[in-house]
């Protein structure tokens, strides 16, 4: 295995999480900078639905779009619960 990711990788759920921490990860400061906290968790499953669009649409039509932006919102909560659990696993949230 010479390649670190490729269109099959992305095209299941592992490689969809992976992709979507690694970039949400590489600019998340320039959103947190510009907008605000909350504003990562909107542009992480962004970043989710057109990577879910791109490499792993499921079915056609209505069914098709419905069941991506499912898939989509799947990865993004993953994506965002792994880098809870290994960036930062002891941290206490304040309400």
């Amino acid at each position: 295995m010479n390649e670190f990711m490729t269109a099959e990788t992305l095209a299941t759920f592992a490689g969809l999480v992976a992709a979507v921490s690694i970039v949400v990860q590489f600019t998340k400061s320039i959103i947190k900078k510009n907008f605000g906290d909350q504003v990562v968790r909107i542009y992480a499953f962004i970043i989710a639905l057109i990577l879910t669009f791109i490499f792993a649409k499921s079915g056609q039509g209505i069914e098709g779009i419905v069941l991506t932006i499912i898939n989509a919102i799947l990865v993004s909560l993953t994506s965002m619960g792994a880098y809870e659990v290994v960036a930062d696993p002891y941290a206490e949230k304040e309400k």
